[in-house]
């Protein structure tokens, strides 16, 4: 259930619960017990919950022993930050429904949970469809299951996202 808080975010943003209703999104709460699970190059800190943050660490060892190099751009946000995001895009004149295209609403993105992450590897611009065409994308599709990760959002996915081959998610379901 909607918090008013989130509620009155969607409504500052232009957000209807029509958008919400017609692409059937799933409400996420924010996850609060969160630890560090890598700091990037710019300072950073990228945080998950517990359960993923293990899972993480060991698929990412897995990769670098196979000889691939896969690092977090982004892990856990928070609904006002998600919410700071799209007002950011607003500003920049994106109408919103372009915007839903890259960006969950917010209360709406698996990042909220501290079980999502978006990745990249040495080489790729990040949040950048060409992860597609790396070996680290190619070892994630052939191994991330092992480690409880899917790719939540592939080409014509249900939830009307643009593809991101970078975005991950631990489910141990």
């Amino acid at each position: 259930m909607q918090t008013s808080k989130t509620t009155q975010l969607l409504m500052d943003l232009g957000i209807s619960s029509e958008i919400i209703s017609d692409r059937k999104l799933l409400q996420y709460n924010e996850a609060d017990a969160l630890e560090l699970v890598e700091k990037g190059e710019d300072g950073r800190e990228h945080l998950l919950i517990s359960e993923a943050a293990k899972a993480w660490r060991r698929l990412r060892d897995a990769a670098e022993i196979d000889g691939e190099r896969i690092f977090v751009v982004s892990a856990f946000r928070s609904i006002s930050r998600q919410a700071e995001i799209i007002s950011k895009k607003i500003e920049c004149g994106i109408n919103i429904d372009e915007i839903l295209l890259v960006c969950a609403p917010p209360g709406y993105s698996e990042h909220h949970t501290g079980r999502a992450l978006d990745v990249s590897t040495p080489g790729v611009e990040s949040l950048n469809e060409e992860f597609e065409n790396t070996t680290a994308f190619t070892w994630l599709e052939n191994n991330a299951e092992k480690f409880s990760f899917f790719l939540s959002y592939p080409r014509d996915n249900p939830a009307g996202y643009n593809y991101e081959p970078w975005h991950w998610c631990y489910d141990a379901t």
